[in-house]
């Protein structure tokens, strides 16, 4: 294993001169920790005159899982809170901390990391390799060969397909640990691991590349993605979360922060989203599918099998979150990434106004029938900025954001719209207004991101269409519309408008943009 881990540096170095820190994808906050993780860089921007980055240099930064000695004080600058009860889940506060840091933190790409074995071991530069996490969870490797010949005939459909690969169609030249592998192959199901598709992994006689055994050989990195539904928000950025944290458990070179690699979507659809300018975070490329691949065998040097969007116990989806803890690290650092990659900007106010977005729903169910009733009370309520805003195609997804990012109240009923609460300043409350029988899906992930979450709690002052039509005929809490006392809802907001201008970086952004003598 040593050996492998040296093979694999080595060729990272004849690499990295193709690397500089102009291609640094990261935002100003985060170039401490990258510098910390990669000293040599932080050393040349000491020495260049030129670099932007220089007084960041001294700052003692880690991300939490990149060092044996990184210490809680310097670890990523937005660390968990545990003010409530853990229910039972551990005996101590300190178990609950960890445990929630494990869950849905850094903690999870330590544990990722800690866990990656050798499967695929390479005896000279040459040679392949590939290392996973327990359950094949996250793959990574070199100089590996896939077989896309039994594409042919297939058809432009697949998606959530098992049998993308069959036998002998993946594998590489190495000490191959068959009996180590299979072992981890449990959690056979597309969107869970990369089970299905390793299982049919072969040592070949050949070194794939080197002896011209490939139609096709891929030179940059390649991130191989299978995703969730692209359609949904909530369900599309649980493929967007987990490809940024496999940069971090990738994090062994400073090239996974650049912009410069693949991106092959493992179906044969052409991939298209309302959500797509979300990769230009993690590429400048254009998105591959397999249709280009069909009928060829492709050898990568350097890939990543990234973490899947519904693991068992993984992250966002299926996040199994332990009571009273909130605010995750990773969550926030994800948050930030977005928001710096595709130039999301923060206005400067001309008042101390509350910024006020109530996202309306442009659907057959779960639409506020009294929503412009409501709005006109807002509209009086001096202290708030109040917007309706109606979130489809029409309105560009970076543009989206923008309205997001500079909103200091979002409200919206249950769904997937309310995923935007990601990309909500720090100071930031929610009002998820009904949750329709679905309590933990949003304020959950209000509580990862660290925001302040109120739901609606009085159903003798809501109205309900009528039973809701949901699948087969049943009724469902989300297959209506609902109608809310007024009082009721301007009561809640409030409610999360005291909590916004209580947050010391709520005033001090307000200061710095209007100055103190103007409120």
């Amino acid at each position: 294993m040593l050996l492998t881990s040296l093979i694999i540096l080595l060729f990272w170095n004849r690499n990295a001169s193709s690397f500089n820190l102009e291609d640094i994808n990261l935002p100003l906050e985060h170039i401490p920790y990258f510098f910390n993780s990669f000293p040599t860089y932080a050393e040349s921007c000491s020495k260049d005159v030129n670099c932007p980055y220089t007084s960041l240099l001294t700052k003692e930064a880690c991300w939490g899982y990149d060092t044996s000695n990184c210490r809680k004080n310097n670890s990523y600058h937005v660390r968990p809170r545990c003010p409530g009860d853990h229910k039972g889940w551990v005996k101590t506060k300190e178990a609950q901390y960890e445990t929630f840091y494990t869950q849905a933190d850094f903690g999870y790409i330590k544990e990722q990391i800690d866990e990656l074995m050798v499967l695929c071991e390479a005896s000279a530069p040459d040679d392949s390799s590939l290392e996973c996490s327990k359950y094949l969870r996250f793959c990574r490797g070199r100089n590996l060969m896939l077989n896309f010949t039994g594409l042919i005939g297939r058809g432009d459909n697949l998606r959530y397909k098992m049998d993308i690969l069959g036998p002998r169609q993946i594998g590489g030249h190495c000490t191959f640990y068959a009996d180590r592998l299979m072992k981890e192959a449990e959690h056979m199901s597309a969107l869970q691991s990369w089970g299905p598709e390793f299982v049919n992994f072969v040592k070949t006689p050949e070194r794939p590349i080197t002896d011209g055994k490939c139609d096709i050989v891929i030179e940059k990195p390649t991130y191989i993605m299978k995703l969730d539904a692209t359609v949904n928000m909530y369900h599309h950025f649980c493929d967007f979360f987990n490809l940024y944290a496999s940069l971090h458990v990738n994090s062994t070179h400073p090239s996974t922060f650049s912009r410069d690699n693949n991106i092959l979507i493992w179906e044969t659809f052409t991939y298209t989203s309302a959500f797509k300018d979300t990769f230009k975070a993690f590429t400048m490329n254009p998105i591959w599918d397999l249709k280009i691949f069909r009928g060829k065998v492709v050898c990568f040097k350097n890939v990543v099998f990234p973490l899947l969007p519904r693991m068992i116990f993984g992250l966002y989806y299926n996040t199994p979150v332990i009571y009273g803890c909130e605010r995750s690290g990773l969550f926030h650092a994800f948050s930030k990434h977005i928001i710096h990659s595709l130039k999301i900007p923060l206005h400067v106010r001309t008042n101390d106004k509350v910024r006020v977005t109530i996202l309306s729903r442009g659907t057959t169910y779960r639409s506020i029938l009294n929503e412009e009733e409501i709005v006109r009370e807002l509209l009086k309520v001096k202290g708030y900025h109040v917007e309706r805003v109606v979130y489809d195609r029409s309105v560009p997804f970076t543009k989206q954001l923008e309205m997001t990012h500079n909103t200091d109240v979002f409200i919206g009923m249950h769904g997937a719209g309310l995923t935007h609460l990601l990309f909500l300043p720090d100071w930031a409350s929610v009002f998820e207004v009904y949750n329709c029988e679905d309590p933990n899906c949003y304020s959950d992930l209000a509580r990862l991101r660290g925001l302040k979450y109120v739901t609606w709690t009085d159903k003798k002052k809501l109205v309900q269409q009528d039973e809701g039509h949901g699948p087969g005929g049943a009724s469902h809490a989300k297959f209506t519309n609902y109608s809310f006392d007024v009082k009721e809802f301007l009561r809640l907001v409030e409610i999360c408008a005291s909590y916004v201008r209580e947050r010391d970086d709520f005033r001090n952004f307000i200061h710095a943009s209007v100055g103190r003598d103007e409120l």
